[in-house]
């Protein structure tokens, strides 16, 4: 953690300094409202001490200015003068709290370690409504791929370094992130996530980075971007293969320089976030065809975990079913006990080119229609999902959707559609997360949305 004194009197800030660092708190000193200024803008504070009386910026103005950048840490204010209307007015600003002068040093470390704890809270809430859908049960399998792959997340975790998780659609790629979050030095600090291919290549830009009022039509407000809300946690950027190449070049120089500048602004702000990608795309290949910045590629690509898919590790699939079951018998009211030796055996001869995604949706169905404690194979609707790797058409979907009321076989283009309707309802249309489980690119199915005309 590291505070900002702000203060004109130096043995003030140097005694502040002192009993801090006795607490394992960090600390840096500005003598006035404009060298606070410049450190905030080249540096991450967790929470800031402000005093009320200095010359030139005064403690009120500093703050108004704090809030009015965006900075979102807790600020104490510090006064000698103990006047009720100073402390509403530095309330109103955007103060938490106010304490007069000559102070208990214990008393300050106390109020400022219960502020920080309580903007640590209020990030992790704000942000875990931001993240995408992921399997929360956390990084399950015990087989030698995922063996390796827990002593490579236990040998960055000190580490600030920049992460790509790459494999299949559905392998977890966003679990693997948060467990990486999870074990981190900034476990205490949020975790944001945001997919690259769902924001819309317009949005795409203001939402990472943020804009201040006026940057354009309709920038009433200013917003704070993804960098900024990820501030002393993770950002995590799912599909970084989308990214449009016209940011790529942005992308790159954030990396390089750990700066970002909000639309329509024009100073640059440190940021303190470990960047963890993951794409389910070959980005070798993408470079090679130049639709991939190669030195993107290369500051993205710094520690590098490459998740099997789960026809390769299909001892892991009893320990993940049963994770999976517990969590769908919280969910929807079901006591299901287990599966039968036979379904068990009969997942692990599927295939699986959906991956974790596709396993949870088989065993979604099997616990609907299962009718006991024991889900059994023939409960198990193993013909939906993909029929090959790679395949860009829908093969096939849910058995209670395979024929029509009267038993005559539906064509697969009806068995297309209406596989496409409960995918988009079931993802409350999107479109990205409906193609995924899909086995589809997005584009494919946009264009299936419009070759069927489909009114969604």
């Amino acid at each position: 953690m590291r505070i900002l004194i702000v203060d004109d009197e130096y043995n003030i800030r140097e005694l502040m300094r002192k009993y801090l660092s006795l607490e394992g708190l960090e600390s840096d000193g500005a003598e006035n409202g404009l060298s606070a200024q410049r450190l905030l803008r080249e540096h991450h504070y967790d929470a800031c001490l402000i005093d009320l009386r200095m010359p030139g910026m005064d403690g009120i103005s500093l703050i108004s200015w704090i809030r009015q950048e965006g900075f979102r840490m807790p600020v104490i204010m510090i006064s000698a003068h103990g006047e009720i209307r100073d402390a509403v007015t530095a309330l109103k600003e955007g103060a938490q709290d106010y304490i007069v002068k000559p102070f208990d040093p214990e008393e300050l470390t106390i109020r400022l370690r219960k502020l920080m704890e309580a903007q640590q809270l209020k990030s992790l809430v704000e942000t875990k409504t931001r993240s995408v859908e992921g399997f929360d049960e956390g990084l399950v399998g015990n087989s030698p791929p995922m063996a390796r792959i827990k002593e490579i997340i236990g040998r960055i975790a000190d580490s600030p370094a920049t992460v790509l998780v790459t494999g299949e659609s559905g392998t977890g790629k966003e679990v693997v992130a948060r467990q990486i979050h999870g074990v981190s030095a900034m476990a205490d600090g949020p975790f944001v996530a945001i997919n690259i291919g769902g924001v819309p290549e317009n949005l795409l830009e203001s939402e990472l980075f943020g804009y201040e009022k006026g940057a354009f039509t309709g920038a009433v407000n200013r917003k704070i971007g993804m960098f900024e809300l990820a501030s002393g946690g993770t950002l995590f950027l799912d599909e970084i293969g989308d990214m449009p190449q016209t940011l790529q070049v942005k992308m790159l120089r954030v990396l390089q320089d750990r700066k970002i500048t909000r639309l329509g602004g024009t100073s640059p702000m440190p940021i303190n976030a470990r960047i963890i990608a993951a794409t389910n795309k070959n980005l070798e290949s993408m470079v090679h065809e130049g639709t991939f910045r190669e030195d993107l590629f290369y500051r993205l690509n710094v520690v590098r975990i490459e998740l099997p898919p789960l026809r390769e590790r299909k001892d892991d699939i009893p320990l993940l079913a049963g994770v999976i079951l517990n969590r769908l018998n919280r969910q929807m009211g079901h006591r299901i006990e287990a599966l039968a030796p036979e379904a068990i055996e009969a997942l692990k001869a599927h295939p699986f080119y959906g991956n974790v995604r596709e396993l949870e949706n088989i065993l979604e169905r099997a616990v609907i229609f299962a009718d006991g404690p024991i889900i059994k194979a023939d409960v198990l609707d193993l013909r939906s999902g993909i029929s090959r790797p790679g395949s860009e058409s829908i093969s096939s979907t849910p058995m209670y959707f395979s024929s029509d009321d009267d038993g005559a076989a539906k064509s697969l283009k009806e068995m297309e559609v209406e596989a496409i309707i409960r995918c988009l309802h079931r993802w409350e249309g999107n479109r990205t997360r409906a193609a995924e489980e899909l086995g589809i690119s997005r584009r494919t199915l946009i264009n299936k949305i419009a070759e069927y005309k489909l009114d969604l």
